[in-house]
């Protein structure tokens, strides 16, 4: 080839080279802030890791945005600090410069997140666990999504539960944050409703060394059966346990926040007869991803898990739908995938959505947890009523 030849070749090449799209020249980041210190930090590495599933998944396809791949990005919210959730949320937004945040978990600081981090950056964010009522109202811009219902519903069903079950007199105990008095007060108001009566209500705060006041003043009530809304590796655990140890109570009423293994494996006492709920399914969608969790060595049916693949999903299929990683186009592309019309989209099939909407076709993604957005962008959901039997979580059923 002589000199001209060669010149022409390589401006040929060069042309080629910028004329390539965007998205091609690197990996897209993705964050995943979820409280990897803190009061339920022993389920958010079963939900964060859910959420790699996914972008592992979509990475492998070979299909998202002609064959781009997702590296995650970790940060620790904490749960209940929001200062520091913040910090970390921009940190993921303005060094790592991530396309979207799968997160955050606990109510008050994904409020803190959206408010202060992701609305104003224009920065996608879809929470798998944080159910508090006022995130339904936020000014979010359409940036905030969530794979997880409202403790609005959480508060009814539970208190349809207590009833049914004969219980009209408990106790309550609440975590001294958004997450859980938005859950005493929906509890509260339908289980009144429904005609049964709270003795009292008494707030913990998380990271106390003694618990034995607020126990006392719920025991002072006279009931028998004590509600508590906190988490399962600090204040909520504690309250059952002083309960416990003081023969306070015996059977405690349980939501989401109080579901874990680690519950079991720290309490020392029987928690036969208690009961509660966790948002779930027993969808065809959720027994697919349950294998598919457990193949990747996380906890099959834990709780949030499905709900965090489903985030990062909705992600990854909204990215496709809108052909950019720009953070104002994936937000207006979450509710086309995540409802109908569109071709049903099940765990493990990422790669046919992915091809479905680069031929400009719809996806409707159904998902583990059967995902189904209202026009405030969280899922209607459903849930999974167990009772603690044989030093294990047990299902009744699902409603």
């Amino acid at each position: 080839m002589n000199c001209k030849k060669m010149l022409k070749h390589l401006a040929l090449v060069l042309a080629g080279a910028m004329i390539l799209p965007a998205f091609a020249t690197a990996d897209i980041k993705m964050g995943v802030i979820l409280g990897f210190t803190g009061p339920i930090e022993s389920l958010t590495p079963d939900m964060g890791g859910s959420a790699e599933v996914a972008f592992k998944e979509a990475s492998d396809s070979g299909l998202l945005l002609g064959g781009q791949k997702i590296v995650s990005v970790r940060a620790d919210s904490t749960c209940i600090d929001n200062a520091a959730a913040t910090a970390a949320a921009e940190r993921l937004v303005t060094a790592e410069k991530v396309a979207g945040i799968m997160g955050a978990d606990c109510s008050g600081v994904t409020t803190a997140v959206a408010n202060n981090v992701a609305v104003p950056n224009g920065v996608p964010m879809i929470s798998p666990s944080a159910t508090s009522p006022a995130l339904s109202t936020i000014a979010d811009n359409g940036y905030f999504f969530r794979t997880a219902p409202s403790d609005a519903r959480q508060g009814q069903v539970l208190a349809e539960i207590t009833m049914e079950r004969g219980i009209n007199e408990v106790a309550v105990t609440y975590t001294n944050n958004d997450y859980g008095k938005g859950l005493a007060d929906s509890f509260g108001g339908a289980y009144q409703a429904l005609g049964g009566k709270i003795s009292a209500v008494v707030p913990h705060e998380d990271g106390k060394a003694d618990y034995s006041a607020e126990v006392a003043s719920l025991d002072a009530s006279g009931a028998d059966v004590l509600v508590v809304f906190g988490y399962v590796d600090q204040g909520g655990r504690y309250m059952i346990q002083t309960s416990l140890d003081s023969g306070a109570f015996d059977k405690f009423i349980l939501a989401d926040g109080m579901f874990g293994e680690s519950l079991l494996q720290n309490v020392d006492g029987d928690l036969t007869g208690s009961f509660g709920t966790v948002p779930g399914t027993d969808s065809k969608g959720a027994t697919t991803y349950a294998d598919m969790a457990k193949a990747s060595g996380l906890k099959a049916g834990g709780p949030f898990t499905g709900e965090s693949y489903d985030a990062a999903a909705l992600l990854i299929l909204a990215m496709q739908s809108a052909g950019s990683t720009d953070g104002a186009a994936i937000a207006s592309n979450v509710m086309g995938v995540a409802n109908a019309p569109g071709e049903k989209i099940m765990p493990g099939e990422l790669a046919k959505g992915l091809r479905i909407l680069a031929n400009g076709g719809a996806v409707d993604y159904v998902g583990a947890s059967n995902v189904e957005l209202t026009g405030v962008g969280e899922a209607s959901g459903s849930y999974r009523e167990f009772e603690i039997r044989n030093k294990a979580f047990q299902t009744v059923r699902f409603r």
